[in-house]
């Protein structure tokens, strides 16, 4: 058995080409690594619309006056709270209403929900039916 001595001639063209290749190979299989990979800094709620933008209102009956309480909302949040008394004798019968709409405001539009709020006892049954309106108001703005 002899062996026999093989040559195989490259020319430097052919080298050239196959490196080149190799090269743009590597370079897609990163590009398609990084496109398709999952994102981990974005966060999902962004990309989620929330509510349908603009100014929705829901009616508060306190005794015998009537109030709408009105909550203006983006695309993914609530950007404020006010409240139209629909009688110039609303914040004289009721003095609790304006403030604590104006703490119940500052805390939703911070958290951007209607739970877990805070309130004083003295409060309590305004603030429930402050945000009884406020939710209502946001089902209306709720994108389906």
């Amino acid at each position: 058995m002899s062996s026999k001595t093989k040559i195989v001639v490259l020319r430097m063209k052919e080298i050239i080409y196959t490196a080149i290749f190799i090269g743009l190979g590597i370079l897609l299989v990163m590009l398609l690594f990084i496109m398709f990979r999952p994102k981990k800094d974005a966060p999902v709620a962004s990309d989620q619309v929330l509510y349908v933008p603009g100014l929705y209102s829901s009616s508060l009956v306190l005794g015998s006056q009537e109030v709408n309480v009105e909550v203006a909302v983006d695309a993914n949040r609530i950007t404020s709270i006010s409240m139209v008394p629909l009688s110039d004798s609303v914040a004289t019968m009721y003095p609790l209403v304006q403030p604590s709409l104006q703490n119940l405001t500052k805390q939703i539009c911070d958290t951007q929900s209607t739970e877990g709020l805070t309130y004083s006892e003295d409060t309590r049954y305004t603030s429930q039916a402050l945000i009884q309106a406020i939710d209502r108001a946001l089902q209306k703005a709720t994108a389906k």
